[in-house]
């Protein structure tokens, strides 16, 4: 019975986290009038007919819980703004509320008791505390501008019942006050609540959009390059093939020199394409590791990263290599986990360069970069090229790691060499912990 829901709960992702959390904060709320409702008839056990009183306070109350927290759930939602039918159980659980003070003021006596006989009669605190569950959903499901005037309202409403029942006017007063400023209080703790929520979805889509507008503009990026490299030289051969097919039609023997310097300029600009995209497909180590660091903190992503001191040792391909690595790691962070806390580590073991990539935050349901995704698949090739390959051990709960290893041919790790690589990792890893 436990399980189930402790695995829904690992599940989640940070913002449903959040939302689970002031959700609950709202409905616990509702059940604020359960207690007043006891200790006040508690207090007011064996005044004389107040037997029938109890049982339609408590009746009433119980009532009120219930419909309270429909009321609490659809309000959020609206804010929220998710369809729903809020405006109902605003409505009904107002007039629930409303009506059911005016029944217990009138049943009730018109004294607090033997105990307090000038004191106001102990309907008059449930009857409070009744127009206190309604007012923490309205604050929530209406306008902002209408939710001071909320609670205050209701009790104005509720006032002159206490009159009717025969409660002198000041001791209606003091009530009136003192009820005022409660519900005051607690309609600013449920707006609160709602906005905290929507804040936290606020968040979860802007981290989503800025990594929708990263992907974005590398595209921007290469487009651009590839007008600038193709824009000139198709125009150059649209005006030289115009020209030699006017010189052929007159006989002239320049079309054929015409003709051959397009085909100059069609190989030049095949040059300059391939140039483009192997400028596209390289990327360097340590600029992807900079915009690595530079992304995930602009995401509240604590990066750690150590590269070691001999990373500019390594072969070009394989530096690129690992610049590639360590970019679609980032987008997989930023993508499929909630992480707080990523590791980036390059070392040399047994003759072969290593990266690490470590972060937390996974959540329990798998993830598809675990199930062998596109992405992963795409650098398994890349890494294959180079006789490297691309690992995902085992892992702590909650903590996706991968590896990504490539051979150093002619390079082979030495015992003493890898004590010294060892130990220049970790001053590095000092020199660079964030």
């Amino acid at each position: 019975m436990v399980r189930g829901p402790i695995r829904r709960w690992r599940g989640y992702g940070k913002p449903q986290r959040a939302e689970l959390y002031f959700r609950w904060s709202l409905y616990l709320m509702a059940f604020f009038t359960l207690p007043i409702s006891l200790l006040a008839s508690a207090g007011s056990a064996g005044q004389p007919g107040s037997e029938t009183v109890l049982r339609v306070a408590l009746v009433l109350t119980l009532a009120s819980v219930l419909v309270t927290l429909r009321a609490y759930r659809t309000s959020l939602d609206h804010y929220l703004k998710r369809p729903t039918d809020h405006r109902r159980w605003l409505i009904v659980n107002t007039v629930l509320t409303v009506s059911g003070s005016w029944a217990l003021l009138m049943l009730g006596p018109s004294s607090g008791g033997a105990a307090n006989p000038h004191g106001p009669p102990f309907t008059a605190v449930i009857a409070a505390a009744l127009a206190g569950s309604a007012v923490g959903p309205l604050s929530v499901g209406l306008p902002l501008s209408w939710v001071w005037a909320a609670g205050p309202g209701l009790l104005l409403l509720t006032t002159p019942a206490l009159l009717l029942a025969g409660v002198d006017p000041a001791t209606t007063a003091g009530w009136l006050v003192g009820a005022i400023i409660g519900t005051l209080v607690l309609s600013a703790s449920c707006r609160s609540f709602a906005w905290l929520t929507a804040v936290v979805w606020e968040l979860d889509g802007a981290r989503e959009t800025q990594s929708r507008l990263a992907v974005a503009e590398e595209r921007l990026r290469f487009s651009r390059d590839l007008h600038d490299v193709m824009g000139r030289n198709l125009t150059t051969i649209a005006l030289k093939s115009e020209l030699a097919v006017q010189l052929a039609r007159r006989g002239r023997p320049e079309a054929a020199e015409q003709m051959a310097e397009v085909q100059k300029i069609a190989q030049e600009s095949q040059r300059e394409v391939r140039e483009v995209i192997r400028g596209y497909r390289t990327a360097d180590l340590h600029a992807e590791a900079i915009g690595a660091r530079a992304v995930l903190r602009s995401a509240d992503v604590a990066c750690e990263i150590d590269l070691g001191e001999h990373a500019d040792e390594l072969p070009p391909p394989v530096q690129s290599v690992f610049g590639w690595v360590i970019r679609e790691a980032t987008t997989n962070v930023l993508r499929h986990s909630e992480a707080g806390r990523c590791l980036i580590r390059l070392r040399r073991e047994d003759g072969r360069a290593v990266l690490e990539l470590e972060n937390d935050g996974v959540p329990a349901v798998p993830l598809p970069s675990q199930g062998g995704g596109t992405g992963l698949r795409g650098l398994r090739e890349r890494l294959a090229a180079h006789d490297g390959e691309l690992t995902v051990p085992p892992a702590a709960a909650g903590t996706f790691r991968m590896l990504a290893t490539v051979p150093l041919p002619g390079q082979p790790d030495r015992p003493d060499q890898a004590g010294r690589t060892g130990q220049a990792g970790r001053t590095g890893q000092a020199a660079r912990a964030t």
